[in-house]
């Protein structure tokens, strides 16, 4: 079949979607399908247009035989206005690079930004295909649940929105159990639409490695023992708390907090740093994913969190997938499903959100017992070997998918 991706967030940028994306587009490939991508200009997550693609409103590329159609972005971080204007840009040009692009059999939509879907629907009209909603953060809840926006025109037109995209759409794919409960259940999403796509992993670029203990004298933290945030830095996150627990362990000299990406709560968090004599902690900026993989080796113990949002009990971060595929343990900072699947797969810690002192004891308890560590790290590894690997994954779910043609019999049919 013949696969068009519809995002606003695609490689080289770094973050969940992306490496989501990226993977699902390269083992649809794999698979034999043919597949385009049209995307923004990178920019995420500092909202400046990345060098080497500024002065262009459009850009054609090609990276392992899939088509990327890059259009231009009005490019802003934040929130209000600017992040507003942000997607309404990209709405707006992606019809630009979906012209350019060949007729798929399905159009792929990310969302969030929930715009996407008029774009998608306009292009399917014109092609006569359908489109593929999918589905990783609830928008608009998400943004009105966490404070983001407050109740009124703007939010009863995005709800609006969001039915008016899931009634078109000739599938709802979701990437968490938490999204499928929510659709079926408070959205009326009939679930003969629904589609469980969950995030995996790439269980051979990522895998147990021995300590890279070049990368660690390069870093300046020889005879540490890491503990690993490999990701966006973003408001979600509740990072101040981590760095509360850092400070708790400011006496354990050989414990040391290494944060290896960007977002929106980075510099609030190195200000919080500084502001807290905080020794035991570093900031890197993010690299590309392929050379993720040494940071991993030297890590400890990999972080993942999450604040007390009810919304967010449905998630699943997409960062804690490499830290289990490098049979690391993992400290997961939260509850909902992330929690149940640490706890099911007995792969590491669950600690409350928004308490520090208890993160502090689940970082000493690791690294005290090295051997628990170890069990933790071979449960991740099985785990996503059983269950989360990118090649079951897509294969399973491209099978659900019904042909173009025997769709119109149906109907003609009927």
């Amino acid at each position: 079949m013949k696969f068009l991706i519809l995002t606003q967030y695609f490689p080289p940028e770094i973050g969940g979607a992306q490496t989501r994306l990226r993977s699902t587009a390269a083992e649809l490939k794999r698979l034999g399908h043919h597949v385009e991508v049209v995307t923004a200009l990178p920019n995420y997550p500092r909202g400046r247009i990345f060098p080497g693609y500024r002065g262009c409103f459009y850009r054609r590329e090609e990276n392992s035989g899939i088509a990327i159609h890059r259009v231009w972005v009005y490019a802003a971080m934040g929130g209000g206005l600017a992040r507003m204007l942000n997607y309404l840009s990209f709405m707006i040009a992606s019809l630009f690079g979906l012209m350019r692009a060949q007729k798929p059999d399905f159009i792929f939509v990310e969302s969030p930004p929930i715009l996407l879907s008029i774009p998608a629907c306009i292009a399917g009209l014109l092609w006569r295909v359908p489109y593929i909603f999918n589905v990783a953060d609830l928008w608009p809840d998400i943004i009105v649940e966490g404070g983001f926006l407050e109740p009124g025109l703007l939010t009863r037109s995005l709800y609006k929105l969001e039915q008016w995209s899931y009634r078109h759409a000739e599938y709802v794919n979701v990437v968490t159990e938490g999204l499928r409960d929510r659709l079926l259940q408070e959205k009326g999403v009939p679930a003969a639409k629904v589609l469980f796509l969950p995030n995996g992993v790439d269980t051979i670029h990522y895998q147990f490695r021995a300590p890279d203990l070049g990368l660690k004298r390069k870093l300046g933290l020889d005879g540490k023992k890491i503990i690993l945030w490999a990701g966006t830095l973003g408001t979600a996150h509740g990072l101040n708390y981590v760095l509360d627990a850092a400070k708790w362990l400011a006496s354990e000299s050989e414990i040391h907090f290494l944060f290896v990406g960007d977002g929106s709560a980075k510099a609030e968090l190195q200000q919080q740093r500084k502001n807290m004599n905080l020794r035991n902690v570093t900031f890197l900026d993010p690299v590309p994913i392929e050379q993720l993989p040494p940071y991993f080796s030297i890590a400890e113990c990999g972080l993942a969190s999450l604040l007390p949002i009810p919304l967010y009990d449905g998630a699943r971060p997409s960062k804690i997938f490499p830290i289990l595929a490098s049979a690391k343990p993992l400290i997961f900072v939260g509850k909902g499903e992330t929690a149940r699947l640490v706890e099911e797969s007995k792969a590491g810690i669950v600690v409350p959100p928004e308490d520090p002192e208890a993160l502090a004891s689940a970082i000493l308890l690791l690294i005290e017992n090295p051997k628990l560590a170890l069990e933790f790290g071979q449960n991740g590894r099985t785990f996503v070997e059983d269950q989360l690997q990118w090649s079951t994954l897509i294969r399973d779910w491209v099978a659900q998918l019904r042909p173009v043609p025997a769709r119109e019999e149906v109907r003609a049919e009927a």
